[in-house]
């Protein structure tokens, strides 16, 4: 399992300084139909918005 797991979206509330991701899992999906062969064809589901 990483250690260290970065994020860049700081409008997310498990995000914290040095882009680190504080979440106590993540979890990953493919974002279309097929295997993602790109990290841009990957969504983030662990993403929930700071209130």
């Amino acid at each position: 399992m990483a250690k260290d797991v970065l994020c860049e979206v700081n409008s997310c509330k498990y995000w914290a300084p040095g882009n680190a991701c504080n979440a106590s899992s993540i979890y990953v999906v493919n974002n279309r139909n097929k295997q993602a062969s790109h990290s841009e064809e990957t969504d983030c589901k662990t993403f929930e918005p700071k209130m």
